[in-house]
């Protein structure tokens, strides 16, 4: 692993065809998360270094996709920026969305070839990586037709946004888990209008180890990404 990966190596999982690593990457400045998957996505494409998948936890960011008509602020930059919220511009599939702690996101560097995925069977596996790790938490989740994520009662609870460059997959999902709710009130959540965000928190009232989560979604992971395991 390149020596700018500053992280907590928690799996490597190998098998006879396929090896999957998984770091957690704490609480890291999304910016310096962005560099690090593009990093690693050329690295994966020249085959340097195994599937791998960062789970973080970012400071407070709002994110834009690369559809600019998705891509709704309801606050300029620079009152965010006196409210010590980042605004990074990416190359990504989606809206406008945001990142704060409590909020749990994973970003897969995944060759799709070598997985036997397409991106939208790739995009349900996400979905459904997603769906199994609130069943957990005691939240019932379920997709919605033509807006990818995850959603509780008409309540949007993750949030999918990727890019697949020359099969390797990078960017990938956000799940609400305790995060403070309050920063998606400066942006139109996906750019669908009228959507409510909530959380595991606000489900459920209760509050979770994010240590113990990250280990449940290790374990999903593996258990989805390596398929010589099923």
């Amino acid at each position: 692993m390149d020596n700018r990966l500053e992280s907590k190596k928690i799996v490597a999982k190998q098998d006879t065809y396929h090896i999957l690593q998984i770091h957690d990457c704490g609480l890291s400045d999304y910016r310096q998360i962005l560099q690090m998957q593009q990093l690693l996505r050329e690295k994966r494409q020249q085959n340097e270094i195994p599937n791998t998948v960062l789970i973080v936890e970012h400071p407070a960011v709002i994110t834009l996709g690369a559809r600019q008509s998705s891509n709704k602020l309801l606050t300029n930059r620079e009152d965010l920026a006196k409210k010590h919220v980042d605004v990074v511009d990416v190359r990504r599939g989606g809206g406008t969305t945001a990142h704060n702690p409590g909020q749990l996101v994973y970003y897969p560097i995944l060759n799709l070839q070598k997985t036997g995925l397409g991106i939208n069977e790739y995009i349900r596996e996400l979905e459904t990586i997603g769906i199994e790790l609130l069943d957990q938490l005691d939240v019932h989740s379920s997709r919605r037709k033509g807006a990818p994520g995850l959603w509780v009662d008409g309540k949007k609870i993750a949030s999918i946004g990727v890019r697949v460059s020359r099969y390797i997959t990078y960017h990938g999902m956000a799940i609400n888990i305790q995060n403070d709710l309050s920063i998606f009130d400066f942006i139109v959540p996906c750019g669908l209008d009228n959507v409510e965000m909530t959380s595991v928190l606000k489900e459920t009232g209760k509050r979770h180890s994010m240590n113990q989560i990250k280990q449940k979604l290790t374990k999903l992971l593996t258990e989805h990404f390596s398929p010589n395991d099923k």
